[in-house]
């Protein structure tokens, strides 16, 4: 994308003010209508902090209490709010601490901006003390970057960030200021960029390939929908549903497509992908048109791609031509913004009933209830199950809270099990799978809805990755609910090595400390359950609170998540247990 530094946004000319960089810095984001960023200050930003002071009435910044905490805050925020979502940095350790965040940002299309301060551009190259080349490191997990050295760039550079990190798909734009660039003063005005040259992010959906995919739609014996995270970002939800009822075609989530459609209607079917349900994954081996709507065909959901719905006419609804044909060669391909294409291939579809091809989801589902369903959501034996707590907190919550999971067997439990009847509920890590992620995404999501409930669901190990965000919350006195399964082991690692490498349990035992008693040094209110009796009167205590809230629950530690699609098989070879 270097033609984007040769070229100028469009924009109209406002009075010039005079002001220094850090100033502008803060007057940039203020016109983009940001008022919560998340950060962590330091030598060489430090000048946009004074700035920061300046305009806390205006603009709130979140001491998290370390850097990846920042973005993943960020992430959550724009993840529930549809906005940018913003963080901060200082200058080396404090950049690098970022990296994790933006890649997790990129693969997950988030948009974000990152601030990054720098030397003086004197001393670039010259291994000054905190220089860390952040352009360098950080190009290939952003969607942009850009080194501003003088103050004169900042409001174009600026613009041009936010336009790109929330256009077309969205992602995380990085922006690193040298430190003489944020003291320089100069004659500031602002304007938001509408247009890149060279830069299309919005293709126009083909009229052809609209009606080609109609036509396909509309003499299948068996479609089936799989929906995926650009259903959410293009708002394309309404069309969703719309298109799943007129035509009465079967329709499965990906796991970051999870709540675009209310998780109890009668056509959605369930979760695709490694730990999906045990219908959607083999009957996508029988379907004979696939319509595959904002997902791009992740390893996880295809499994073996050599043996992967090769029967099916393939439709693929898509905004980034980087994804078209990139792993699943699509029969009609469409690119475009969900919500555009979906509106334009509606009054083209017939009303249809497939019945006889959603009877057989549903004996699957029945299937797989009976196999793994039933025993993970009321079992019998003495141990508790991660998929009960799950269970009861959307009984306690009556399914309306935002879930934010981090990464492993709770993570999968909680996409198979959390019910949902509003979109933007489900918060999770997918492509890069990140622990760590959960507790300050949480964080984020609440500042983001403060009118909804935030459960974050966590197993032992991720927690400890990002625990210090503990003393956020309790500064900022964010009422996240934080729920942390506790098995005693890196809990999908171990679940691996039980099944593929003869239960050697190599380095995935954990020794925890007395999470309760780091909790109420934090002076969160904490409760721990070990015992089914002690679940249900747990979690309402919990979900009845008005403050931050810490759930510790001892679920089985060799309690395995199933189905499951081995590494590198067919979806067909799914197992039941």
């Amino acid at each position: 994308m270097q033609t984007l530094k040769e070229t100028k946004p469009k924009k109209h000319k406002e009075t010039a003010i005079r002001i220094s960089g850090a100033e502008a810095i803060i007057h940039c984001l203020l016109a983009e209508d940001v008022d919560l960023i998340y950060g962590y200050p330091g030598g060489a930003i430090m000048p946009v902090y004074d700035e920061l002071y300046k305009f806390q009435d205006k603009l709130h910044h979140v001491l998290t209490r370390h850097e990846q905490g920042a973005t993943h805050a960020a992430q959550g925020y724009a993840r529930v709010t549809g906005k940018v979502g913003v963080a901060i940095a200082t200058s080396g350790p404090g950049a690098t601490n970022l990296v994790t965040g933006l890649a997790d940002a990129q693969i997950d299309s988030t948009p974000m901006i990152c601030i990054t301060g720098q030397v003086p551009r004197h001393l670039l190259g010259s291994d000054a003390f905190q220089e860390t080349d952040i352009i360098g490191i950080s190009t290939p997990v952003t969607k942009w970057n850009y080194q501003i050295t003088k103050a004169s760039e900042i409001p174009e550079i600026m613009a041009r960030a936010f336009f790109i990190a929330k256009s077309g798909r969205p992602g995380p734009v990085l922006i690193d200021i040298t430190k003489n660039a944020q003291f320089e003063e100069f004659d500031f005005s602002y304007s938001r960029c509408i247009a890149v040259r060279s830069y299309k992010p919005n293709p126009k959906p083909q009229i052809d390939k609209i009606e080609a995919a109609a036509e396909l739609i509309n003499s299948a014996k068996k479609p089936f929908i799989v929906f995926g995270h650009g259903t959410i970002l293009a708002q394309a939800e309404d069309e969703l549903r719309q298109l799943v009822e007129k035509a009465g075609i079967p329709a499965a989530w990906t796991i970051l497509g999870l709540s675009a459609m209310d998780t109890d209607h009668p056509l959605n079917v369930g979760m695709v992908g490694m730990h999906g349900n045990y219908g959607p994954n083999i009957l996508t081996n029988e379907c004979d048109v696939l319509i595959a709507i904002g997902m791009r065909f992740d390893d996880r959901v295809t499994g073996n791609l050599e043996t992967y719905a090769k029967q099916a006419k393939v439709i693929h609804f898509e905004i980034d031509p980087a994804e078209i044909d990139k792993n699943v060669q699509a029969d009609v391909a469409i690119l475009g913004n969900a919500k555009e294409s979906l509106e334009l291939l509606l009054p083209l579809i017939k009303e249809n009933k497939h019945e006889a091809w959603l009877s057989e989801f549903k004996k699957c589902y029945e299937e797989e209830y009976e196999a793994v369903i039933k025993n993970d959501l009321y079992p019998t034996k003495p141990g508790l199950t991660m998929g009960e707590v799950i269970e009861e907190i959307n009984k306690a919550s009556e399914n309306k809270a935002v879930i934010v999971t981090d990464v492993g067997q709770h993570q999968m439990i909680a996409c198979r099990y959390a019910k949902f009847k509003q979109s933007k509920s489900n918060i999770t890590s997918g492509g890069l799978g990140t622990m760590g992620f959960a507790l300050p995404a949480a964080i984020g999501a609440k500042m983001g809805a403060m009118d909804r409930e935030v459960v974050a669901i966590i197993g032992d190990g991720g927690f400890q990755m990002t625990i210090q965000e503990l003393a956020t919350i309790f500064q900022n006195k964010t009422p996240v609910k934080i729920v942390v399964l506790n098995n005693g082991h890196l809990g999908m690692v171990r679940q691996w090595q039980e099944l593929f490498f003869e239960r050697r349990y190599a380095s995935t035992v954990m020794t925890n400390p007395d999470f309760i008693k780091i909790a109420e040094g934090y002076h969160i209110e904490a409760k721990r359950v070990d015992e089914r009796k002690e679940l249900k009167p747990a979690v309402e205590a919990m979900m009845a609170s008005n403050e931050p809230f810490f759930l510790e629950v001892t679920v089985e530690n060799e309690d395995n998540v199933f189905p499951m699609i081995p590494s590198g098989a067919s979806v067909s070879d799914i197992r039941l247990k």
